[in-house]
């Protein structure tokens, strides 16, 4: 199959779960919902196309119909921004398990972490309340995009180095842990 065809493929499932009855106003009702991976990349779109690592469910806001796998390409072919943000936080939230997987230090730089995915992480209360944060996980979240957005890390002090690694290792190193064993079980 050409790509063309995968592309009327998706076109015409993405329609017929709907609302809209036309591509331009049937993508704006999806909403990405889970995504997990296929290590082994032997699933297969809803577009027809195989070889799928990264296997996104989206779930449609008005009638609640679920598509399930569908592959990043084709959720990019939607032409949201906010959905292509989404896919790349997605993507580096596996970037991030994996060097959690081969034990690699995690540190608060960008070949780990963007804006984007500190916010996700933040949505998602990785940050958990206690005494060191005041009781409130958003403190963290603020705190470590501080830090990320510092322009030189010679600036971050000992202390604050510390507290980015006590936030790394005792929020989203176990939030990671759980969402690796829960992806590994699926």
């Amino acid at each position: 199959m050409d790509k063309q065809s995968y592309y009327e493929n998706l076109i015409k499932v993405v329609i017929e779960a709907s609302v809209a009855d036309t591509w331009e106003s049937a993508v704006l009702e999806w909403e990405i919902v889970d995504c997990t991976e296929d290590e082994s990349a032997s699933s297969q779109c809803v577009c027809k196309h195989e070889g799928l690592r990264y296997l996104y469910k989206i779930r449609n806001r008005n009638n609640k119909n679920i598509l399930f796998p569908i592959g990043s390409t084709c959720i990019k072919k939607f032409g949201r921004n906010d959905l292509d943000e989404e896919l790349s936080v997605m993507e580096q939230m596996f970037s991030l398990l994996h060097a959690v997987e081969r034990r690699e230090r995690i540190e608060l730089t960008s070949k780990y972490f963007s804006r984007k995915l500190l916010e996700y992480l933040y949505e998602k209360n990785v940050f958990v309340a206690n005494k060191y944060n005041g009781f409130d996980g958003y403190n963290d979240y603020e705190f470590l995009l501080k830090m990320f957005n510092k322009v030189n890390k010679a600036d971050i002090s000992d202390a604050q180095h510390r507290k980015t690694t006590a936030i790394i290792m005792n929020s989203i190193l176990p939030y990671l842990r759980k969402r690796l064993k829960n992806t590994q079980e699926k």
